[in-house]
């Protein structure tokens, strides 16, 4: 195999700390002048501070990359992470649903209604919580394996709901058209 038709190793890169413009441009700069190429990612601002996690396909091994984005530390005062992760292995997929839990905020709603997905082998694929005031909003992406029983799982889910005072519902993701 030629250096051209080999397949760059996979890394994961996290970055933490509080919020500016140009964080984005900056460490994807880095990562270009690199040979990187971007795979999936994803940012978010959580009260202010910045989160972003990366695959990325890249030439260069963990270390070189790390020492690229080291000064990125000092300067913009974020925390960085490489590491280089194991190709993906296969998982068994199922069907797409998209679970929403609302009310009072309260310790354990995210814990509790996971653990029921958890439970029957459903797996989240993405998450994001947001507290306004005292509302409580909860949205997951959850992969449901083809021999879960879909109205059972609902059901379990609407009495742990319950017992949280708070309002769940659970309902197949649409086909999105590109």
């Amino acid at each position: 195999m030629t250096a051209s038709s080999e397949v760059s190793p996979l890394l994961a890169i996290t970055v933490l700390g509080h919020d500016r413009p140009g964080i984005i441009a900056d460490v994807t700069g880095v990562l270009a002048a690199l040979g990187g190429n971007l795979e999936d990612t994803t940012m978010t601002l959580l009260r202010g501070h910045f989160a972003m996690t990366l695959i990325v396909a890249c030439p260069q091994p963990p270390a070189e990359v790390d020492r690229a984005l080291r000064p990125m530390t000092a300067d913009a005062g974020l925390i960085v992470s490489v590491r280089e992760v194991p190709p993906e292995a296969s998982v068994a997929s199922g069907s797409p649903y998209l679970l929403t839990v609302h009310g009072a905020d309260r310790p354990g709603i995210v814990s509790a209604v996971t653990r029921v997905c958890a439970d029957v082998g459903a797996n989240i694929t993405d998450l994001a919580t947001r507290l306004s005031d005292d509302l409580y909003l909860l949205i997951a992406e959850v992969d449901v394996p083809t021999t879960v029983d879909v109205d059972a799982l609902t059901d379990r889910l609407f009495s742990v709901a319950r017992e949280l005072g708070v309002e769940a519902s659970l309902r197949p993701v649409e086909a999105d058209v590109l």
